[in-house]
Order: C-alpha cells, then structure tokens, then sequence
C-alpha cells in the first residue's frame, strides 16, 4: 500500500503511527488522518473497511478521474478536489479524494504533485489549531489545493503581458499564436475545474454537515473566497488572451492593408513609363518626336516628371 501517513492525534498532537495492516476501527478519542497516494482497489478495500467509508465513494475515490463535488453519507462526508500545477508550460491536472468522519480523515491523492507533507508539518508545529480535530484538516487541506492555482494564475498573466508588449512592439511570431491558443485551452479547461471547486466551497460554507464544527464555518468561508478570487482572475485571463488574439488579428490585417497600398502605389507609379515606354516601342514610322534629337530626353523626363509627383502624391497621403 502506498501510505504517505498514517497518524492518530491526540490533542492536536501526534499520538501514534497507525497500522493499517492491523484490524482496527475508527478512534474513541482524538482522530486518525490517513494519506494514500494512488492505491489498489484491494488496498482502499482495507481503509474502508477500517472505517466504514461507503463502497460507492469508495469507487470514486479509486476511479482518480472525478470533477470536484461532495457527497453525504450518513456521518460521514466524501470530497473531491482537483489539484493543479504547471509542467512543461501547461497545466497538470491531479485529484484528491476526502473522507471526513468524527474522528479520522482520510485523502487520497492521484496525479497530484503536490504532496500533503509540507502541510502535516506546518499543522503538527500548531497543535492548538490541529486539536479543533480532522475538520479543520479538511479545511487546511481545501486551502492548500486552492493556494496551489494562484502561481499558475501569476504565470499566465506574466506570459499574457510580455505577448501583448511583443504585440505593441511589432507582430506576434507563429510561436506567439500558438501559445496564445494553447494558454486559452488550458484556461477554458482551468475554468471547468474552479466552478465545481467554488460550489464545494459554497456548499460546505452553506449547508451543515454532522461531521463539521460551526466553529470551522469562517475557515471555510476563507477557502470559499480564494476559489471566487482565483475564479475572477482566470475569467479576467480568458478575456485578457481573447481580446489579445482579436487585436493581433486586426494589427496582421492592418499590416496586409499598409502592404496593399504600398504595393498599389508602386504599381500606379511604374505603370506611367510602362504605358509611355510601351507606347514608344510600337514601331510606327509617324509619332511625335520619333525624328527630333531632343525626343528621348523629353520623354525620360516627362515619365521622371510624372513618377516623381505620384511618388510625392503617395507619400502624403501615407501609402508610401
């Protein structure tokens, strides 16, 4: 079995390690928080039966593929929340499944890469907040998953605002679109998470459970306000990397029309010696000036006379 902790608490303080090969049940006294890290059906089976967790959250629990939510069963009370992080430039998605009793807690972590160790360390270092009982772990645990988006949200604002800079500067390269795009999928998919996150949020602020301590309520309201905050800025990101992609496209196509126009004008331009010299090259025995010595030179600086106005022409009204 892959046991990341297994510890009774006692007065807020570490009391025991737990075996969990053992038979065993759920504590009399003080509570038991378990951590399992991607386990076995046969292993979860274990921990079930130790506590009585229900077989259907069970399942999902095992399953490692559920949106957030939250179910009660009875005294009991089973969580999902998905973790995040950034790998590689895009966004890594892991889940954490809660099993909340009286007297004991269990999580169980898949994909995720943040580990609750860090975590059992700064609560074991506060034993009167630790003593409120496996409640508030659940509540630390719920703030450390949502504290985890914000430096992914810091990131892709940092990335959006050095892309809109190259975009003022000058034109975004092929590299810069797809960025673009592939920031705006990971944010459509980072939304779909944060919704169900902010109504589990909402209903554990809202709605009362037996196995929850009306003293932890502002706690999770604490939570409740991170996840409407991380939501707001990532709603502000989607628009932000929209609006980006729309001002690119009308820079790209004003850049197109400046091309046209330069490219129309230097057409206009050419086609006067063009039609002059076209003119001159048809062989006819009677045409002006075909016998005068002064001929050619009048019409080089008639066809010179005439670009060079159009030049000036184009030039002022900014088409060159």
């Amino acid at each position: 079995m892959t046991i990341i902790a297994a510890t009774h608490y006692e007065s807020g303080q570490p009391s025991d390690r737990i075996d969990l090969t053992q038979d065993g049940g759920i504590p009399p006294t003080g509570f038991d928080w378990i951590g399992l890290f991607e386990p076995s059906a046969e292993e979860m089976a274990a921990v079930a039966h130790r506590y009585g967790l229900h077989p259907l959250a069970v399942e999902d629990a095992v399953d490692g593929r559920q949106l957030p939510k939250i179910e009660s069963y009875g005294e009991q009370l089973f969580l999902v929340a998905r973790t995040a992080s950034l790998i590689d430039g895009g966004i890594e998605y892991g889940e954490t499944a809660i099993f909340l009793g009286r007297s004991f807690i269990v999580t169980v972590r898949h994909g995720s890469a943040r580990s609750h160790t860090r975590l059992r360390e700064q609560l074991e270092s506060t034993p009167i907040l630790l003593g409120h009982g496996p409640d508030y772990v659940l509540h630390a645990i719920l703030d450390y998953i949502v504290d985890g988006y914000f430096p992914i949200v810091n990131t892709i604002e940092e990335d959006v605002l050095a892309m809109e800079d190259r975009l003022l500067e000058g034109f975004l390269r092929h590299d810069d679109f797809t960025r673009l795009f592939s920031l705006r999928h990971d944010v459509v998919r980072f939304q779909r998470v944060l919704g169900p996150m902010q109504e589990v949020a909402r209903r554990l602020v809202n709605l009362e459970f037996p196995c929850i301590d009306n003293n932890t309520m502002p706690y999770f309201r604490d939570v409740l306000d991170h996840v409407q905050r991380a939501e707001y800025r990532v709603g502000g990101l989607r628009e932000v990397l929209s609006s980006a992609i729309e001002t690119s496209n009308l820079v790209e196509q004003q850049r197109q029309g400046e091309i046209t126009r330069q490219l129309a004008a230097w057409a206009a331009i050419l086609a006067v010696p063009t039609a002059i010299a076209g003119i001159y090259g048809m062989n006819f025995e009677f045409m002006p000036e075909l016998h005068w010595k002064y001929g050619y030179f009048l019409v080089v600086g008639t066809m010179a006379l005439v670009c060079g106005g159009l030049y000036r022409r184009f030039k002022q009204t900014g088409w060159l």
